[in-house]
């Protein structure tokens, strides 16, 4: 087939109704490189038979090394189903953990995804991980079984073992997806129970509900959600079997459409008994159930599997002449000499089952029939995209919500919003642009070169001769000119007919930015101006500064969050190649340039102001692994920075930090990933020598509180107790009994050795929302504690009224998440947050009569009346709990590690006032700072402590406080 022309695919994109957003989803090694070769071979792009073995997908260097992929890259196809023309956007995604932000970005842009699955592993981690992700995203999933042909070669099973490993296969698959809708309907059922319950009278009954003989009835509301359109299944048409190395592929419709010309039954009826437990009576002459209990052979295996594996026993196992010639005529297939003597009998194999059952046909037509197109958007996806963290779509203006309807009519009209999402930016050499890209000669060209060596080939031939005749005359080193022509013009004319002027070396090797993006509303002109949106863009204030119909094109005020820009190139992905385009209408995949200056990773871009942010992408992996960079050279830090900043904006995942001590750090998603943004800065970026340290993983510590049975319904009240009484012990080694004292409901209280002061603390784990919030807001934590020490120091301080606005928004939300009894007023009592003073820990004044300023003193420009002496000596000593505070949250009791979520509330506090003056503030000073730390640490120790992997999810919990920190797990733990 000859690949599909560029005007072509220009008309296709025009009609969304045909037009297929789709990905390839698989865990690594599974086939889905291999399989994306057939599908581009299917287009006269590649030849067939270097399907599996170009990668043609797989651009880069170390890809085609490794042997997988770790950049999502996309290519638009032509597929002519029945007597329609569809245009398939297909985008190649990574399987290996390490990229699977890049999956993220993929999904973002599909509506649809192929999900591979090897037919000997089955189900792996990262298959659960990519089902999971097109469920998030609410996109419709079919799939593909691949490497059938391992069941055959290297696991030796017969046709009615494969079926049934297959029937296993695909019920595991439909496990994994049965289990995410399940969650779903759970999760809708909780929070409209939610919704009828109080948060104070839920926590009250929580305790009843657990100990009591109530039963909650969680099944209800399954039975009546639809799930019809759920689950894979043969007969629906949304699995396919392949063996994409051999080049075949089939789906069930294929062979009831065979066998109903052949046994006379009709296709509606083969279609429902091809895959399950029917069989074949011969006598009869019917298809009858029970193919298991009476011990028949199944219909798919007689009709289907036998015949593969008859053709495999033929080709490659027996290498049957004869036998594979009755094969070749009764299929009709017509096979090239060279391949039927070709020593390697898989090649015979692929020309033969490429013919019979192209693995391109059975996809692409699945892909057809049973895929959404940019048409049939729902309204859940459009208002999950639509409502940025807690905003409901209700609660969004009004203008917001008519963007909806674009959404859904996916229209290509002048008067349409433009709605356009970039889900990464990727870096392409300057060379690989079609404005910088080779053109192919002309005919008349080609032999004007042509006439043109051969002249040159006779002068030189003439002037060799001349040269041998008269040895004396000094030799010639050019070409003889003609008579009235100098001798530059033959050369002149050579140069006139290059491609195109050399270009300085320096400028052949820039790198340029394009955006991966999607269209789905509105139509996007090469040069056209457009409101760049950021993650904290708010539409209802964007609408209230703007006046009424602004373009991106007028001269628009400042508004937060929001910019403009001009799209300068629109192309069309072509895999490793692009092609310019002037106009693209919705529904469609392409790349923009001339973003890279206003787009970081990811953006929304519109010509409505009222649009609101995308949700930002469901990224699977977080970025842990940990190395600082440094040049080899001191000269070339430069580079270095600008290498890294232009990383940062190339890879999805990674994150580039410059550390307190001044270090620049890569943080990565693992050791794959790394290596490959270490190449990329050495090669394409920075373009320098650099050194990297060892990598680490930063860890987490936390407290959560104990649970009340263990897995074997084991009372732990007990055990609680026996663990308190231990860190008990443990914490009083090296100092009196006296000092220490926790009480049965995990109160701490500790006394300096000099007997002058006690303190007595309580930890609390913080909500998980609440954690998340100080996470987020650490650059607005450090600002309100620069404006409060320049408070406290007696320095006029200016702050801007917007950052007193954030600074009031974030103490809203603080007010809004600590609900109940136990943060009652606790924001007002917040005393510090650590460590360094900005972390997501919380240290609360809950002392009775201590009334000292508060962390929100910038909100009311007001500190504190002047009190007595008692009331100075003991905000003198305040310093000394701060600074305990923060020793403690840096280095937890586990590993050392820093805290996080972790509530700390000083609830007494009691100085002597015995000691001489002259003594007293530096004694007490030094005892309390170094007191407060423990104090921390073994009520820490006391609550239940729990590690986790920095912001990855899934504490691992201890019963007690270990007796010393294992070696692997102190301080930052190195990769193996």
């Amino acid at each position: 087939m000859a690949p599909t022309s560029l005007d072509k695919i220009v008309a296709l994109q025009r009609n969304p109704a045909n037009i297929r957003n789709l990905c390839i989803l698989a865990h690594v090694d599974h086939g889905k490189t291999t399989l994306a070769d057939c599908l581009v071979a299917s287009n006269g792009i590649i030849s067939s038979r270097l399907a599996g073995k170009l990668r043609y997908l797989d651009s880069r260097e170390d890809e085609q090394i490794r042997g997988i992929t770790m950049k999502s890259s996309a290519i638009s196809l032509h597929h002519r189903n029945g007597d329609q023309d569809y245009l398939l956007n297909l985008i190649d995604s990574p399987g290996h953990v390490d990229f699977s932000s890049e999956v993220s970005t993929a999904v973002r842009l599909c509506d649809g995804a192929i999900v591979v699955v090897d037919a000997v592993e089955g189900v792996c981690p990262q298959t659960q991980v990519v089902l999971r992700q097109a469920w998030l995203e609410n996109i419709r999933p079919v799939l593909v079984i691949n490497k059938i042909d391992r069941l055959i070669l290297e696991l030796k099973l017969s046709s009615q073992e494969a079926f049934i490993h297959l029937q296993k296969i695909l019920e595991q698959v439909n496990a994994v997806t049965g289990s995410l809708f399940t969650s779903k309907v759970l999760e809708e059922r909780a929070e409209k129970e939610k919704e009828k319950e109080e948060e104070d009278e839920k926590n009250e009954k929580e305790v009843e509900t657990l100990t009591g003989d109530q039963l909650y009835d969680w099944s209800a509301g399954l039975e009546e959600a639809d799930d019809s359109q759920l689950y894979f299944s043969p007969h629906q048409g949304n699995v396919v079997f392949a063996s994409a190395i051999d080049g075949w592929g089939f789906s069930i419709q294929q062979f009831a459409h065979i066998y109903s010309q052949k046994m006379g039954i009709k296709t509606e009826v083969l279609l429902k008994t091809l895959w399950g437990d029917y069989y074949l009576n011969a006598k009869a002459k019917r298809i009858m159930k029970g193919a298991q209990a009476k011990g028949k052979k199944p219909l798919f295996v007689q009709l289907v599997l036998d015949n593969i594996w008859s053709l495999y026993d033929a080709v490659v196992t027996r290498r049957d002449k004869d036998k594979v010639d009755k094969v070749v005529s009764s299929l009709g297939v017509k096979v090239m000499s060279r391949d039927s003597r070709h020593s390697d009998p898989k090649v015979l194999l692929s020309a033969i089952c490429s013919q019979w059952l192209p693995v391109s046909q059975a996809v692409l037509a699945m892909v057809c029939e049973k895929l959404p197109s940019p048409l049939d958007i729902t309204e859940e996806r459009v208002e999950k995209l639509m409502s940025v963290g807690a905003r409901v779509f209700d609660s969004l203006p009004e203008q917001t919500q008519e963007l909806k309807r674009a959404f859904l009519r996916c229209g290509s009209e002048e008067d349409d919003p433009l709605i356009i999402f970039v889900s990464k930016m990727f870096v392409v050499d300057n060379k690989a642009l079609p404005k910088n890209r080779q053109r192919p000669l002309t005919h008349e060209e080609i032999a004007q070169r042509r006439d043109l060596a051969r002249q040159r080939h006779a002068e030189k031939l003439a002037a060799d001769q001349t040269a041998a005749e008269n040895p004396s005359a000094p030799p010639i080193s050019g070409s003889m000119p003609q008579e009235g022509q100098p001798a530059e013009v033959s050369t002149a004319k050579m140069e006139s007919l290059t491609l195109k002027d050399s270009k300085p070396q320096e400028e052949e090797e820039q790198q340029t930015f394009v955006a991966f993006a999607r269209i789905y509303s509105g139509v996007v002109k090469k040069g056209q101006r457009v409101f760049v949106l950021g993650p904290k863009y708010d539409p209802a204030k964007g609408l209230s500064m703007l006046p009424g119909g602004c373009m991106a094109s007028d001269c628009v005020p400042e508004v937060p969050h929001m910019s403009c820009c001009s799209m300068e190139n629109l192309y069309l992905l072509m895999g490793r190649d692009l092609e310019e385009l002037q106009q693209v209408p919705a529904g469609n995949v392409l790349g923009i340039g001339g973003l890279e200056e206003c787009v970081l990773k990811s953006a929304t871009l519109s010509t409505s102001p009222a649009c609101p942010p995308f949700i930002p992408l469901n990224m699977e992996a977080m970025p842990i692994v940990r190395v600082a960079i440094e040049p080899k050279h001191p000269s070339d830090m430069p580079k270095l920075v600008r290498g890294m900043r232009l990383l940062n904006q190339a890879d999805p995942c990674a994150e580039v930090l410059i550390q307190e001590t001044g270090e620049h750090v890569l943080v990565t998603a693992g050791e794959v990933h790394l290596q490959r943004c270490l190449d990329d800065l050495r090669e394409r970026f920075a373009k320098i020598e650099i050194s990297a340290s060892k990598p680490i993983i930063p860890f987490r510590e936390t407290v959560v509180r104990p649970p009340k049975v263990d897995m074997v319904n084991e009372e732990l009240g007990h055990q609680h107790k026996v663990a308190i009484h231990r860190v008990k012990e443990e914490a009083s080694q090296g100092r009196s009994s006296d000092t220490l004292h926790v009480d049965p409901s995990g109160l701490v209280t500790l006394t300096t050795p000099n007997r002058l002061a006690s303190v007595s603390v309580r930890a609390a784990p913080l909500p998980q929302d609440v954690t998340s919030l100080l996470e987020s807001s650490t650059e607005l934590i450090r600002t309100l504690e620069q404006v409060n020490m320049s408070l406290r120091e007696g320095r006029s301080v200016d702050v801007s009224p917007r950052t007193l606005e954030a600074i009031a928004g974030f103490k809203a939300q603080l007010e809004s998440l600590l609900q109940g009894r136990r943060w009652r007023s606790a924001v007002e009592h917040i005393w510090a947050f650590g460590p360094r003073r900005y972390g997501p820990n919380i240290l609360l004044n809950s002392v009775e009569g201590y009334q000292r300023p508060s962390v929100w003193q910038c909100l009311c420009r007001g500190g504190p009346p002047e009190a007595g002496a008692q009331t100075a000596f003991t905000r003198d000593l305040d310093n000394s709990i701060v600074s305990g505070f923060q020793l403690a949250t840096l280095s937890g009791p586990m590993c050392e590690e820093p805290l996080m979520g972790v509530c700390f509330s000083l609830e007494r506090w009691d100085v002597q006032s015995s000691a001489p003056p002259q003594h007293q503030d530096s004694v007490e000073e030094v005892s309390i700072s170094h007191e407060a730390p423990a104090d921390c640490k073994v009520e820490g120790s006391s609550e239940t402590p729990a590690k986790t992997e920095g912001p990855v999810s899934g504490p691992s919990q201890t019963r007690r406080r270990p007796e010393a920190p294992p070696p692997a797990a102190t301080g930052r733990c190195p990769v193996s």
